[in-house]
């Protein structure tokens, strides 16, 4: 959470820092905060805590009012953004009766329709239940390969996560102990014996205790059935 909020500087904590943190080639601290605005999306933890008003439309216009767009183009990228969303069937609807998975998924929305370039999440499924979670994760999936916006997330539900991602960094105690695809990482951590291996998805850990088990790491429960099977027909299992 530390981390990610230093790539916003209006979220910034204070305190003493050190090193650069550069977006788009740029010094952060010399990039506007109009621009940061728009191109720097973040999704946080709660999903009552970003939401400002009180209809679901008016939560999509919010961000592109205040940076003064032009209303015919907030009027289509509000349209756009409810149907990539799937929540045009609650435009019209009052936003505190919306369930917790639905005010993060606005929340979501009203980042994205600001189209920005980068995208911070959070912990963002912390308080959703595992459905709201998959459902939310799925569409941060479809952001990610359909729009081509960078995401980068702090997460606890590593089984989901995961799948959709094609990179993972491991920090401890304000360090970085591995950087690479998840299969490296997995690799990583098991060839060191490190302690945060036990923390990686099942089918990881799985693979790793099976001797001989091959190169490929499998990270989610469809691909670890498949190398599993695959492992069965030329070795007797115990």
């Amino acid at each position: 959470s530390t981390l990610l909020r230093q790539f916003k500087s209006a979220l910034a904590p204070n305190g003493d820092r050190r090193g650069v943190v550069l977006f788009d080639g740029r010094p952060l601290a010399q990039v506007d905060a109009r621009t940061q605005s728009g191109q720097i999306g973040f999704v946080g933890q709660s999903p009552e805590n970003q939401i400002v008003t009180d209809r679901v439309w008016h939560e999509l216009a919010f961000g592109l009012e205040s940076l003064g767009t032009d209303p015919a183009v907030i009027r289509s990228r509000v349209a756009e953004t409810a149907s990539f969303f799937g929540i045009q069937n609650w435009f019209e609807q009052d936003v505190s009766i919306l369930s917790g998975g639905q005010k993060q998924r606005l929340n979501l929305a009203s980042v994205m329709v600001m189209q920005p370039q980068l995208l911070l999440l959070d912990e963002p499924t912390a308080q959703l239940d595992p459905i709201a979670a998959s459902a939310f994760l799925s569409v941060v999936g479809r952001i990610n390969r359909e729009l081509g916006t960078t995401v980068l997330i702090a997460e606890h539900r590593l089984e989901e996560v995961l799948a959709y991602s094609d990179r993972l960094l491991v920090m401890e105690a304000g360090r970085l102990v591995a950087d690479g695809t998840p299969e490296q990482v997995g690799k990583q951590l098991r060839s060191r014996n490190y302690q945060m291996f036990d923390a990686l998805p099942a089918p990881v850990r799985i693979w790793a205790a099976v001797p001989d088990s091959g190169a490929q790491c499998p990270w989610t429960p469809g691909a670890g059935r498949a190398w599993l099977t695959q492992y069965a027909a030329a070795h007797s299992l115990r």
